[in-house]
């Protein structure tokens, strides 16, 4: 499974269409973590930015963001991408909670683009 975060300063971004950059999980079969690297966040707003078909040609199975608009999240989902929304805190630890399967969507969406 790959995973992706929107990182700032080693945290979950509030909102993901202006994080510094994405951090991407790689997990084997039995949901151990093998390898991390980073993605430098295009500029402009994420939904328009084209990142979504970069995750999807990437493989990326999930999103785990903080804040983000219904916009982005279809987006997301209209390229197989699977939105966790409510994430917050350091990213690594947060990998390892939705793993444990400890970390659901809290069904919040971002109504503008200054959404903290």
């Amino acid at each position: 499974m790959k995973i992706v975060v929107p990182t700032r300063e080693g945290l979950v971004d509030n909102h993901f269409g202006h994080c510094d950059h994405y951090t991407i999980f790689v997990t084997d079969d039995k949901g151990t973590i093998i390898s991390t690297a980073e993605l430098p966040s295009p500029q402009g707003c994420g939904c328009k930015s084209g990142i979504a078909a970069v995750f999807e040609r990437m493989g990326v199975d999930v999103m785990l963001a903080g804040n983000m608009g219904e916009g982005a999240r279809r987006t997301l989902e209209k390229h197989h991408i699977r939105v966790i929304r409510g994430c917050s805190g350091e990213v690594r630890p947060l990998v390892e909670e939705f793993l444990a399967g400890r970390v659901s969507d809290n069904g919040e969406a971002c109504d503008h683009h200054d959404c903290h």
